[in-house]
């Protein structure tokens, strides 16, 4: 029975169990593929995704603070896996093994789908479009690195400039310590401003009526309701992402590797909101 898991630390509030879980139903392949979540702290990160490999694994989500060391211990990578910097998607190859200290082990493939599941939640190609990228971490890298790469203009401020300016001189863009808010086609908050219910426009460069209608906000926070950015976005008629299909579509990229089928992204996407909800 191939066993899936999503591993991060802490990960009981991921929504990727109940997600996948439904896909892998969809695609009828549940009760013989399962989807759980492993929570473990970051000094035993590689041991632990070592014996998921041996324990009947075919591979693994990865989310937070492991996506560095994820890309670190794999055998091989993508090239977006390589270029970002780091992996959220593990596979584990039972028919390539690798001899390591005492064990034969699979072969570990890392990946980086959180890239390609930002350019599949944008209504449109980015080409060209004047982008303001909010935050340098792990997740403002995979959307720098997929949003120049698609031909977008993008300028990235950080609170730390220096991060910004490390970030763009790896991954291409320009860094801003003064972006106007009403200039840009597209705006992408990658940092935890508002994860933990305070207000994000106290910790950003934005403000709740500088919106406007033509523009497209993403949030990569997601919660139960529209997070305050994109409530404020919305009233001034712009577009709005949420992160919920962002999880959706860089999970179904995921999937789609281990299974070699495709998702069904409605049965993924009401399963997320309903857990969003409960």
């Amino acid at each position: 029975m191939p066993k899936l898991a999503v591993v991060g630390f802490p990960v009981g509030h991921s929504r990727s169990p109940a997600m996948q879980s439904a896909a892998l139903e969809a695609l009828g392949l549940a009760p013989e593929w399962s989807y759980s979540a492993v929570e473990v702290e970051p000094e035993g990160f590689e041991a632990r995704v070592r014996d998921l490999s041996m324990d009947g694994y075919a591979g693994v989500n990865v989310t937070v603070p492991h996506k560095h060391a994820a890309l670190a211990m794999a055998d091989e990578a993508s090239e977006a896996a390589r270029q970002i910097g780091a992996a959220n998607t593990l596979s584990f190859c039972a028919d390539r093994t690798v001899a390591d200290a005492d064990a034969v082990r699979p072969w570990v493939v890392a990946d980086n789908t959180d890239a390609g599941g930002l350019l599949a939640a944008l209504p449109s190609t980015p080409l060209d479009a004047h982008t303001l990228v909010l935050g340098a971490g792990g997740a403002a890298r995979a959307v720098v690195w997929a949003l120049v790469g698609e031909g977008a203009r993008v300028e990235v401020w950080n609170r730390t400039p220096a991060r910004a300016d490390e970030l763009c001189g790896d991954l291409g863009g320009r860094a801003v310590e003064a972006p106007v808010q009403g200039d840009y086609d597209l705006i992408v908050n990658t940092s935890s401003a508002g994860l933990g219910g305070e207000d994000p426009f106290a910790a950003l460069p934005l403000e709740p009526g500088g919106f406007a209608a033509g523009q497209l906000v993403v949030d990569m926070v997601y919660g139960e309701r529209p997070s305050p950015l994109l409530a404020a976005a919305e009233a001034a008629g712009a577009g709005t992402v949420d992160g919920l299909e962002i999880l959706v579509q860089q999970g179904a990229l995921s999937l789609a590797l281990w299974t070699k089928r495709e998702p069904d992204l409605d049965a993924m996407r009401i399963a997320a909101r309903r857990t969003a909800t409960e």
